[in-house]
């Protein structure tokens, strides 16, 4: 006897409160509350955004935004990867392995300090000073070299006229294709943090008034939270 197509799946009653969230979920006022009300859990629950960890180093990043950096990296194939803002060193960690596993690619970290206690890998070197300074954008320059491709996450001092230094600095240097990530533009009001005062998000809008050749990547925010809205920026 063939079976019957459906057999197996629950009750309609017990399938309506899945259907009707699915379809609440279309609407987009809907969604930007529930991912008003996680970025809210997730940075004041304890255990979640600050022990967010990498092979036992704490990165502050979601999960989320760290499954799509390595998407990212894959596709594109940067030769080269500048992280600003150290911190401990988790995401760094985490980047160099994702260069490991595809055999490709190096990590420059730049911060204007560095714990003796932060990952060593045969692909991440630390570079000590502001990712403003023109002699760090020169060593990254030289480090790339002429033809090499370069991707950029820009996660260190988060005020507006800081990034968008950043941005003016880095942004000459991102091949086309390649992208240039501001982290944490979801701060002062976007939806977190509202009173942060003017930030990556606001550094991003002048940005790309100015005429930038960059274009946000909304594709890449596909699993609804990130600390990255419009932040993923790819090079047109």
């Amino acid at each position: 006897m063939t079976e019957q197509p459906f057999a197996h799946q629950p009750p309609l009653w017990r399938r309506l409160p899945s259907t009707f969230t699915g379809r609440l979920l279309r609407i987009a006022p809907v969604r930007r509350l529930v991912a008003r009300l996680f970025y809210r859990a997730y940075y004041e629950v304890p255990g979640s955004w600050r022990e967010t960890r990498w092979l036992n180093f704490t990165a502050l990043q979601t999960p989320q935004d760290l499954w799509v950096y390595q998407e990212i990296v894959a596709e594109t194939r940067p030769d080269l990867i500048v992280e600003t803002g150290t911190s401990r060193g988790g995401t760094t960690l985490y980047l160099a392995t994702v260069c490991d596993a595809l055999g490709y690619g190096r990590v420059l970290s730049i911060d204007v300090q560095h714990s003796d206690q932060l990952p060593r890998h045969p692909r991440i070197e630390y570079l000590t000073g502001s990712s403003t300074d023109p002699w760090v954008v020169d060593e990254v320059r030289t480090r790339l070299g002429e033809h090499g491709r370069l991707m950029a996450v820009l996660d260190s001092d988060h005020s507006r006229d800081h990034v968008l230094a950043e941005l003016r600095a880095y942004g000459p240097l991102i091949s086309e294709g390649c992208y240039l990530v501001v982290a944490d533009t979801n701060i002062n009001g976007h939806p977190a943090v509202p009173h942060w005062g003017p930030g990556p998000m606001e550094a991003l809008e002048a940005f790309l008034d100015e005429g930038a050749p960059f274009s946000p990547d909304r594709s890449r925010e596909k699993f609804l939270v990130t600390f990255s809205p419009r932040g993923f920026l790819r090079r047109v």
